[in-house]
């Protein structure tokens, strides 16, 4: 045996010598030559090496391990559906195609190399050669010498004798087979073969399908003829983009992006375009081609694309007129607009459009419109004004301004107005407020309380802990039975600086939700289980300085124990929570609240003279009473009543009745509900106490009911009136 080995050892370095004494492309010069043994020497010595390094013998007997079959006869990896003479490859091993006519195919891309069933007969773009072996059938499965497809193929071939391994290598991609085995590598990542590897006759032989696959190798499998039809094109492959959203003729310099590679690795040298423009002079659909070289001298196959030549955009045209050109003072002005534009207007920018002037004189208003391509054009018109008077600067407010817009009024007369003497009842709902530390300096539990059945969550907090934090609501169930909880209304915003924006935002979003059940979802929570709600409070980093504001409302049919806390955006609020401590409150409230849903029901007949309806003044609002369960269930009130939820309902407001809404405690932005529309305070800007009211509602020539939703915006500043009053007859 030593003997043997030392035979073995000999005719391997006799082989590689004999190898290196000959170019590896010397078969590829000469159709059906002695080439085809220069490729069985130097597969032997890749075989013998690896038997010699395993302690075993080059021999033709060696042992095949039956390896998983597919059903008989079946090409592994053949398409589903063969195209026109694909079919099942046979099982018959005796199959032949010895003399059989070999044409190339029309279709294919210039690069074909066609293995024959049971021969050693190649035909590599119509040349024939002689493989060292034959392709055969195993089990069921396909096999080819490496060496076969490796030369044909120009891929490079090597032998790892550490691992044992041979290595084909194509471009960036790298093949690795052992001996016996089942398995290979592709760029590292194992993958199984249909059938074990072996060597038969010094040719070391694997399943075809484990290298036309990991190289993606396209093949067809061609019954009548049992051969298999492999597209082994090298060439290099081009394609391009352009980088501008818009050719416009006569504008615009083309940005071309050109992208190109060889499958093989092979340097890019070259390049050609046909068609290619820097700027294109007319507008029309141009068709550029690009191609490539790589150094080996193929050309890639033409990449065209079409680019789409606009002609130079115009500007919009901005046009208006009004109803007339001369007004009383105080006389409604009706403009009309009639700009255009070749595709869109984005935005409309006025100046000194009012809907009424209150001084004589001419007056000059201006109309700037923008389209899409951010082209403007601006267009004046001067209106006159007489010294006659239709109605007054107030008279004419109460009468004209927008629902949802402001005017500026004499608020201090406001608090002689008679009260609405309402009254109200109160619904079972558990306020949790946590908006104590408003602005939090250090991670912990903000609040911390149980509670069962309906509840409402009001959470408003600022990050001032100089790093990125999230926001958290966790929900635990320490009961013996499952939990579940039930989201019916949520409004969230944030994260950002605007702590009076973001509480605006909050409201109009939880009304939103109220009107289309959008956030509806039932939670179901284990026994001892803890689980994160409200996901939409911790969705976003808050960064340093952001402000967040939520507003929602829950049901449980089990106690349940909530922690509202933030942590540091990296870490995991479960495992933090246990070693989070309890912060200290600030100037700001929090605490639990019971009832604080409030509904208000008015009977009688309202606006026939001036009156207002007060809100969050605790007198006629009183304050609702709670605790501070994280401060020995220390009693606390509700400033502002911010979280409570105002139902109102007046059955009778008299006919030709302004009603609006008049902050009192500071400024104020928020939303409001009325007759089931959300109606913005204000839509421009807010509302500055006490000389600002914004219009929500007017009735019309009869008595009309009206329905209120209200809860205060967090950031903004209680308390608030509702205003009804009789407007200026009209003339």
């Amino acid at each position: 045996m030593n003997f043997k080995k030392m035979l073995m050892t000999t005719i391997l370095v006799a082989s590689q010598v004999a190898a290196l004494a000959l170019p590896a492309s010397a078969e590829e010069n000469v159709p059906v030559s002695n080439s085809a043994n220069e490729a069985t020497i130097t597969e032997a010595t890749y075989e013998q090496q690896s038997q010699v390094d395993s302690g075993e013998e080059a021999s033709s007997t060696d042992p095949v391990t039956d390896p998983d079959t597919e059903d008989a006869g079946t090409v592994e990896g053949e398409a589903e559906e063969p195209t026109t003479e694909q079919a099942t490859e046979p099982t018959t091993e005796g199959a032949s195609n010895e003399g059989a006519v070999i044409s190339g195919d029309a279709s294919s891309s210039g690069d074909e190399l066609i293995l024959l069933m049971n021969s050693k007969k190649m035909y590599h773009n119509g040349v024939e050669y002689l493989a060292n072996y034959p392709m055969e059938v195993k089990d069921g499965v396909s096999y080819v010498s490496i060496r076969a497809i490796v030369e044909r193929a120009g891929f490079q071939i090597s032998y790892d004798s550490k691992t044992k391994e041979t290595i084909i290598v194509r471009g960036s991609d790298e093949l690795r087979f052992k001996l016996n085995t089942t398995s290979y590598k592709v760029n590292g990542v194992t993958s199984t073969m249909r059938g074990k590897s072996y060597s038969v006759q010094n040719n070391f032989m694997v399943p075809l399908t484990a290298i036309t696959q990991a190289l993606e190798i396209p093949y067809t499998w061609d019954q009548k003829g049992k051969r298999v039809i492999m597209n082994l094109s090298t060439k290099p492959v081009a394609s391009f983009t352009i980088g501008n959203k818009e050719v416009i003729s006569g504008e615009t310099i083309v940005q071309y992006l050109p992208q190109s590679s060889s499958p093989t690795g092979q340097q890019i040298v070259n390049e050609e375009w046909q068609g290619r423009q820097e700027t294109f002079m007319t507008p029309g659909n141009y068709v550029v081609t690009y191609r490539v070289q790589d150094a080996s001298g193929q050309w890639s196959d033409p990449f065209s694309l079409t680019i789409t030549v606009v002609k130079p955009h115009t500007p919009p045209v901005a046009n208006f007129t009004t109803d007339k050109d001369t007004y009383k003072m105080g006389e409604l002005i009706t403009y009309i607009d009639n700009s255009t534009d070749e595709v869109e207007i984005q935005d409309r920018n006025w100046v000194n459009k009012q809907l009424a002037f209150f001084n004589p004189g001419q007056v000059t208003i201006q109309l700037t419109v923008v389209n899409v391509f951010g082209l403007t054009s601006t267009v004046e018109k001067t209106i006159t004004i007489t010294n006659e008077t239709l109605y007054t600067r107030d008279e004419f407010n109460q009468l004209y301004t927008p629902v949802g817009e402001k005017y500026v009024f004499d608020g201090k007369a406001v608090p002689s107005w008679d009260k609405v003497n309402y009254s109200y009842t109160s619904n079972v709902t558990t306020l949790i407020r946590s908006n104590s530390p408003e602005t939090v300096y250090s991670e912990g539990v903000l609040y911390r309380e149980t509670a069962f059945g309906t509840t409402r969550f009001m959470i408003h907090h600022a990050n001032a802990t100089g790093k990125n934090v999230k926001m958290y609501v966790i929900a635990t169930n320490n009961n013996d039975v499952s939990a579940r909880l039930t989201q019916s209304n949520l409004g969230f915003a944030g994260p950002n600086q605007y702590a009076t924006g973001v509480g605006k935002a909050s409201v109009q979003r939880y009304y939103d939700s109220m009107l289309t059940g959008n956030q509806y979802k039932d939670i179901w929570i284990a026994p001892g289980e803890s689980k994160i709600i409200l996901n939409e409070l911790s969705a976003s980093n808050m960064k340093n300085g952001d402000v967040i504001s939520l507003l929602a409302d829950l049901y449980s049919d089990s106690t349940l124990q909530y922690d509202v806390i933030m942590v540091g955006a990296d870490k995991d609020p479960m495992v933090s929570l246990p070693y989070l401590s309890l912060l200290p409150r600030d100037v700001h409230n929090r605490g639990t609240f019971m009832d604080a849903t409030r509904t208000i029901e008015y009977s009688e007949e309202i606006g026939l003279t001036p009156a207002r309806l007060l809100l969050g003044d605790n007198s006629s609002d009183p304050f609702l009473a709670g605790q501070d369960t994280m401060s020995a269930a220390e009693p606390v009130l509700n400033a502002g009543n911010f979280g409570v939820v105002y139902n109102i309902t007046l059955k009778r407001v008299a006919p030709n009745t302004l009603v609006t809404f008049n902050p009192r405690g500071g400024f104020y932005t928020g939303w409001i509900l009325v007759n089931g529309v959300q109606v913005p305070l204000s839509a421009t800007t807010g509302l500055n106490a006490p000389n600002e009211t914004a219009v929500l509602f007017r009735t019309g020539n009869y008595e009309q009911s009206l329905n209120l939703v209200f809860t205060a915006a967090p950031g903004s500043n209680l308390s608030v009136n509702l205003l009804f009053q009789q407007m200026p007859a009209r003339k």
